[in-house]
């Protein structure tokens, strides 16, 4: 197999001081590695691509590339930190990447939306075939064009988290009552304290899910609250940082009868609690308008939502033991996808297919196997 070719994509400028690097806010770029098939290939290439994580050596690349696929795993500007990352400005980042591979005269480019890069990838062909999304959720203007969002020919959704606000509606600890204290905790909703007995009785998993959205929106209001009065502050700023703790707590890393399919208890990134707690976790460093452009009930990048105003074909691989996405969540995307939608199933596969070589094989001759039916 080649060694990859190593990508540099000069990308539009983002928002004042999106970089603590000047040289990357004056000229930013994006980064990605390309593997090219031995021979001529078949003349498709796939960008695999996530909001903040580095995919540049993703487990699909050189699998797709030795069936014939060039396959890039492309960075955002926001690697490895989402503190200010803005949905909207993502998708010129992967225009910019769709573009690339068009110029270098592959004839159909597909996208592999693995975990969180689905919604993403969703979100992106939506507004490649009818653009929407003209201001960010705080108003603002996006200044997205059409000539930055060219189309692709096909999706393929794998391990499918349906978007970052869905998530966070699910994951975020309903026991905090201060949101200036870590600690402080209701322990009627301490998912972690052992008061409740599993499996979990259904009205108390209903309790706690109205618990999890009333947070949500209080903290939803805050922001709307602190942006709208420092917009009406003479030579206020237009933005500001903020934490909030504790957001990895959902019945089902402890209660297999929820949503069940063949994932073990816990978390996929270790001890639950411990990650609830940590330092950095999920949606643990915000500004005013991050917030609501990733986690808010506001956000543009649902993943279901976007994936239902696409045309194109759509391949759903499903790791029936993934502890972080479920039967529920199939079923949206499902939904969403109608007709266009095949689904394979990666049975036992987890959610990185870590440690599983034989289904990451499987996968990848799934994918081959259903770009060569769908795309002529």
């Amino acid at each position: 197999m080649p060694e990859p070719q190593l990508v540099a994509i000069d990308v539009q400028p983002g928002v004042t001081m999106e970089s603590q690097s000047g040289l990357q806010a004056l000229r930013p770029r994006i980064f990605g590695a390309l593997l090219r098939p031995a021979g001529e290939g078949t003349g498709t290439a796939a960008i695999v691509m996530h909001p903040t994580s580095n995919f540049m050596g993703h487990y699909l690349m050189a699998p797709l590339a030795a069936r014939g696929i060039a396959c890039m795993g492309l960075n955002s500007r926001y690697a490895g930190n989402d503190t200010m990352l803005l949905m909207e400005t993502v998708l010129q980042d992967l225009g910019a990447g769709v573009k690339w591979l068009r110029a270098q005269g592959y004839k159909r480019v597909v996208l592999v939306g693995n975990s969180g890069g689905a919604a993403l990838a969703s979100f992106y062909q939506s507004q490649a075939e009818q653009l929407t999304a003209t201001h960010f959720v705080d108003g603002l203007p996006t200044h997205l064009s059409a000539a930055d969002l060219p189309p692709v020919d096909a999706l393929m959704l794998s391990a499918a988290h349906p978007g970052r606000s869905r998530l966070l509606a699910e994951w975020l600890d309903p026991s905090v009552i201060d949101e200036a204290d870590p600690l402080a905790t209701d322990p009627a909703f301490d998912l972690y304290a052992g008061q409740e007995p599993v499996p979990f009785a259904a009205d108390h998993v209903a309790r706690f899910r109205a618990a999890q959205r009333a947070r949500r929106d209080r903290i939803e209001a805050w922001v709307w609250a602190r942006l709208r009065m420092l917009r009406a502050t003479p030579g206020g700023p237009s933005d500001q940082t903020f934490l909030v703790y504790r957001t990895h707590s959902d019945p089902r890393f402890l209660d297999l009868t929820l949503d069940a399919n063949d994932r073990p208890v816990g978390s996929i990134w270790g001890d639950a609690r411990t990650v609830n707690y940590a330092a950095n976790a999920m949606g643990r460093f915000n500004t005013l308008r991050s917030w609501l452009s990733q986690w808010s009930s506001g956000s543009q990048a649902d993943g279901p939502a976007g994936l239902a105003r696409t045309q194109v074909p759509v391949l759903l691989m499903t790791h029936t033991a993934d502890g972080s996405t479920f039967p529920s969540t199939a079923a949206l995307w499902r939904e969403a996808g109608g007709a266009r939608l095949t689904e394979e199933r990666v049975v036992g596969g987890n959610h990185y297919l870590a440690g599983q070589p034989a289904l990451v094989a499987q996968s990848a001759d799934a994918m081959e196997a259903w770009l060569a039916r769908v795309l002529h």
